[in-house]
Parts: C-alpha cells; sequence; structure tokens
C-alpha cells in the first residue's frame, strides 16, 4: 500500500517552529546564561544562587549519531505495538551520569534545540561518544542509544507525537554531526568555538574569526513522467536490493538552478532529455549512512530512504531533498553505468500494483518490536526483507522506499492521481501543482 503523511518525516519539527527573541527566557542566549548558571552550581555546597525565572533543561545523548530511546506499550493486548520515545533526561541527572565517567559537563558540549513555551522546557543535545561507562548506566534505566535509521523505520506514522520526535532526532543529528565535522576553520586551519548556544561556530584565531553554520546540502529527486504512454522512469544503484526501483537524484552544482539540476541529472543519468519541472515537496534529510554492519542495515536503508552515492561515513550532515515531477521529451533511455545499473519506463498499473502489496505497516510494527527489544536488552534478530512478500510469501516483483522517503510519495501521487485517496497533503496532490503546505 501506499502511505500519505501530514508532513515528510523529519518535517514539522514541534520544538524549533518558532526562534524566541533575545530577551525570551527560552531563547538561545537567554538560555545559554542560565545552563552556565545551573551547570555552576553544587548541589551539596550551592554558593551560586539558581537564575530566576530559569526554564527546565532536558537534554538528549547521543552517541556514534545514535540518539538515546527507550520504548514502552500502553496496552495490554498480545497485539499492542510498541512505541519509542526520546530519552530525555534532565540537565543535573545527566551531569551526574557524565561526572560517574569523570567528565565535567559544559555550556559549550551542549547545543540547543529548540523550546516549549507551553511547557517551559528548554531543549539540548550532547554527544557522549567517548564516554562508554554510560551505556551500562543507561541500560540499566532500560534506555539504549538506537539508530536514528531504525527509528525512522520504527515510527507510526499516523501518531503525529512519534512523527514529532523522529523530526527533533534528525534536527539534533544533523546539528551533532556538523559540529563534529567543523572542529577547526576552513579559511586559516585554527579550532572553532562554539557561539549562540552551539548553532554557529567561529574561528578562535583572532585575525580571522570566521563565522561557520550549519551546512545543507540540496539534492534535486524527480520522477521523470512519460505523459502521452502513461510510464514514469525508475532507476536501481547497484547496491539496491533486488527489486527495488526509485527515483533518479543528485546533488545541485553550484551556479545552478533546481530545474537545471533536474534536467541535467536526468540527461546524465538516462540520457532522458526533460522539459516541464514541476515542484512537489522538500524533505530534510539527516546524514543516515555512518554505520553500516549487516544486509539487514542496508535493507532498512534501502527500502526506507533513497541512497544517494554515500554509503559509509559521510562529511554532508544533513541534504534537503527537493521533489519534483520532470515531464520527459525524449523516450529513449541511455544509462550511465557509473550512475546507476538500469533504468527502466514503468507503466501506471505495474507501479499501482507493487504500491498496493508492499507491507509497510508490517514492517514498521516488525521494527517497534526490535527496539522494545534493545531497549530491554534482549534484541532478536530478523531479516525484514519478509516483511515486503506478497500473502503468498513469494517475492514481490518490485517495489520502492517506503513511506519516510520522499522518492515513495512521488510515486505514489502519480501512480494514485486519478484514484480518491483519504487524504493528507504529502502525496496526495495532483503532479501539475505544487504542495506548499507541508
Amino acid at each position: 500500500m501506499s502511505i500519505n503523511l501530514n508532513a515528510h518525516a523529519f518535517a514539522g519539527n514541534p520544538i524549533r517552529s518558532k526562534t524566541p527573541k533575545a530577551h525570551d527566557p527560552l531563547s538561545p542566549s537567554s538560555a545559554f546564561q542560565s545552563l552556565k548558571t545551573h551547570l555552576l552550581q553544587n548541589p551539596e555546597t550551592t554558593s551560586v544562587p539558581p537564575p530566576p525565572k530559569s526554564p527546565l533543561f532536558k537534554v538528549l545523548p547521543f552517541r556514534k549519531g545514535r540518539p538515546l530511546a527507550s520504548s514502552s506499550i500502553t496496552g495490554n493486548n498480545d497485539d499492542d505495538v510498541p512505541s519509542w520515545h526520546l530519552g530525555w533526561i534532565s540537565l543535573p541527572d545527566c551531569k551526574n551520569f557524565l561526572g560517574k565517567c569523570g567528565v565535567d559537563l559544559t555550556e559549550d558540549s551542549l547545543v540547543y534545540l529548540g523550546s516549549k513555551v507551553e511547557d517551559d522546557v528548554v531543549y539540548w543535545a550532547v554527544d557522549v561518544s567517548g564516554e562508554s561507562g554510560l551505556v551500562p548506566e543507561l541500560g540499566d534505566k532500560q534506555f539504549c542509544f538506537v539508530e536514528l535509521r531504525t527509528l525512522m523505520v520504527a515510527t507510526d506514522w499516523s501518531d503525529s507525537i512519534a512523527m514529532g520526535e523522529l523530526a527533533i532526532a534528525g534536527h539534533a543529528r544533523a546539528l551533532l554531526e556538523w559540529h563534529n565535522l567543523s572542529r577547526f576553520c576552513g579559511h586559516c586551519g585554527e579550532k572553532t568555538i562554539p557561539k549562540e548556544a552551539g548553532r554557529r561556530k567561529q574561528c578562535s584565531n583572532e585575525s580571522c574569526k570566521k563565522r561557520i553554520y550549519p551546512r545543507v546540502d540540496p539534492v534535486v529527486i524527480m520522477l521523470v513522467i512519460d505523459r502521452e504512454n502513461d510510464r514514469a522512469l525508475l532507476g536501481r544503484q547497484s547496491r539496491f536490493v533486488p527489486r527495488m526501483w526509485s527515483c533518479l537524484a543528485g546533488f545541485i552544482e553550484p551556479g545552478e538552478s533546481l530545474e537545471e539540476a533536474v534536467r541535467r541529472e536526468t540527461y546524465e543519468e538516462a540520457g532522458i532529455e526533460v522539459g516541464e519541472v514541476v515542484y512537489h515537496s522538500s524533505q530534510p534529510w539527516p546524514e543516515l549512512y555512518a554505520y553500516l554492519n549487516s544486509l539487514e542495515d542496508h535493507i532498512l536503508i534501502l527500502v526506507f530512504g533513497y541512497v544517494l552515492d554515500i554509503v559509509g561515513p559521510s562529511s554532508i550532515p544533513c541534504q534537503l531533498m527537493v521533489g519534483f515531477f520532470a515531464y520527459a521529451k525524449s523516450l529513449e533511455i541511455n544509462v550511465d553505468k557509473e550512475e546507476l545499473e538500469d533504468a527502466q519506463w514503468h507503466s501506471r498499473e505495474v507501479v499501482r500494483k507493487a504500491l498496493a502489496v508492499a507491507e509497510y505497516k508490517k514492517a514498521q510494527k516488525t521494527t517497534a518490536a526490535k527496539v522494545d527489544q534493545m531497549c530491554k536488552g534482549v534484541e532478536k534478530g530478523r531479516s525484514l526483507s519478509a516483511d515486503f512478500n506478497v500473502e503468498s510469501g513469494e517475492l514481490t516483483p518490485m517495489f520502492f522506499p517506503g513511506p519516510f522517503a520522499i522518492a515513495h510519495h512521488l510515486i505514489s501521487t502519480w501512480a494514485n492521481q486519478d484514484v480518491p485517496t483519504d487524504g493528507v497533503e504529502a502525496g496526495s496532490k495532483q503532479p501539475n501543482s505544487s504542495i506548499s503546505n507541508l
């Protein structure tokens, strides 16, 4: 089945919709000053008074790109599916946990994520990759560091709170990865120091002081359509699992418009000339590919997210996937084998049938159970590839990236444009109109 979402995965972050003004206690600058005061306090010999009207601080630890998470089951039925939650801990607890590992928590190690005015809470992220002692300490409390891509697959897309937590985790992951990659100034080579509660960095060299901001790399991803024959062009990369097809995609080059990038990438990869280019939607996409350990890892990535030319450690903290429908002016395919393994035209009927048999919900439940086992310390292995078989147990003839990838929504929007949907915004519009309210 195809899935429609109110917003793409990793979009719709509930704690960063608006940045408070500088004088607001929840703003980055005010919260950072309160944070420094809190960190100077000693519970046993408190000589520093608590700051007036200080908000509550919650911290999300990350280890090697994995956010801290927990899992719970709300119902009492055997078929109830567990749901994961971000492992927020209080600032005093975070300070205490790190203190037991011999590490002092400093204000420069924390990165401002956002706030909730209604709860008077400010949220922070911290990278604890170097503190192995935290793993058993937090594990005793049924917390676990879980790969972000696994949490993505385990997220119930009908749960707006869970989708919001996924967006927070993606934002935090992107910021922490950027901090790790920008430790030195690209202009003079000196060390950089965090500024504005970790929202930017600055060169420590007094003669340089270059300002450095988080990097976002835009990527065009497009479904190329043959209007006359009612077909769509789909491609395969050599690293794709068997039977998987997806949209074409590529990075934007300097001095290039989005539309020009769509036309260039389509021609370079498949030899197809494109005329009209129509915007569909965009999706923030944090770097998810740094730690690949097994075939199941590849299945998780390939099924539920579009894989670019990056597998293994990446230098790109965050991409912005910008989705388009592109209308072909030529039809003869000439595949660049260095870019793609294959590219073919597929009819709307074939694509629609493939969407109908893919059991995305089954895979989501399987992965949610896996996260629950991990948090309880009883993880059991299982290949998720079986969750994409038809009911008879036979392999599906073809399948596409899952509902957390913009590629899924480009494909399903086109395939189902004449079919009534019980609709939401992403994926339910006609290809000749843009989506502007994700």
